[in-house]
């Protein structure tokens, strides 16, 4: 049997982060201090999770021809993820992003795109070769990111081959609905639950709605994650919540992509919807307590140990 592959595209950057001891933007100097240097990126980290998690990791993505292209990559390469598909872009510098964490934990990001947004022709076509040429099982973990056309070309040749596809909406407003029937799983937030829904989520009620609408758009399953660290999660007629799980919020960076990353190997391993769904809050929900994205997310041992209660607890929703 072939190997499970985790196609994960997407954005990839260089992260700097800072803790900061006031509100961002209460003062026009603030200090800082705890300054690291780390890979990041919504496809990086799922490649990251994937590759830790046993699956064949492939980052599908693009850097500059820069030095912080080897800062992005290099921890990747070094976890044994598969870099070798990841494009250059001539003249451009790699993704950004200028994260400040303040004493609630509750991050503040600067995003410069930069290459993400900036492909080259040749690459678009090498990665529909790649995904057409990916033995099953497999499953694509993709976000908006990155060009939409790129999304597109690759959601068509996934669904194309029966590659299972999980869609992180960021950013929603990028988001072709025509191509919400060819979705799996998607995972909005509650501003990107509303952003393509319209609904104002405000807790779970509301949550479900915005699923409903997201399964009659054709989504397969919808993850609505709420503020508090749990999840909506419909399915067919099935609205459900998985309530949050304790935890001591250090640093909220990353954990949205350990929601997607821990779903979408749950689901390529073959897990029924509420147990994938239970993973991924349970990985969320230890991402915050620790400082930084990938270094953060628990291993595989430290999530299992959480399903069986969120299970428990998990109730039917009626939508109002």
């Amino acid at each position: 049997m072939n190997a499970r592959t985790l196609l994960a595209l997407g954005s990839v950057n260089a992260d700097f982060q800072v803790r900061i001891d006031d509100t961002p933007g209460s003062a026009e100097t603030l200090l800082a201090h705890d300054q690291r240097r780390l890979s990041g990126g919504k496809a990086s980290n799922a490649a990251y999770i994937g590759c830790t998690f046993g699956c064949r990791s492939v980052l599908l993505a693009c850097v500059g021809d820069d030095d912080l292209a080897t800062h992005a990559l290099s921890p990747l390469h070094r976890a044994g993820v598969d870099i070798s598909r990841v494009a250059r872009a001539e003249g451009e510098s790699t993704g950004v992003s200028m994260i400040m964490v303040p004493p609630t934990g509750k991050k503040q990001i600067v995003l410069a795109t930069n290459a993400n947004d900036h492909w080259p022709e040749e690459s678009i076509q090498a990665l529909q070769d790649e995904i057409g040429r990916t033995p099953l099982p497999a499953l694509l973990s993709v976000n908006y990111e990155v060009p939409a056309d790129v999304v597109h070309q690759a959601i068509v040749m996934a669904h194309h081959h029966n590659i299972p596809i999980v869609l992180d909406p960021s950013f929603p407003e990028r988001v072709e609905q025509a191509l919400l029937d060819r979705i799996t799983a998607i995972t909005p937030n509650v501003a990107e639950a509303k952003a393509l829904t319209g609904i104002e989520v405000d807790g779970p009620e509301t949550a479900a709605r915005a699923a409903r609408r997201l399964l009659d758009a054709g989504v397969g399953m919808a993850c609505v994650k709420l503020a508090d660290g749990g999840c909506v999660l419909g399915t067919g007629t099935t609205l459900s919540l998985i309530p949050s799980c304790d935890a001591e919020v250090v640093d909220t960076t990353g954990a949205g992509d350990a929601f997607t990353g821990v779903l979408a190997v749950a689901l390529l391993e073959g897990c029924e919807p509420l147990t994938a769904a239970s993973r991924a809050v349970a990985a969320a929900s230890l991402a915050v307590t620790a400082y930084g994205s990938q270094p953060s997310y628990p291993a595989r041992e430290c999530i299992e140990k959480r399903v069986p209660t969120l299970l428990q607890h998990a109730r039917a929703l009626d939508e109002r």
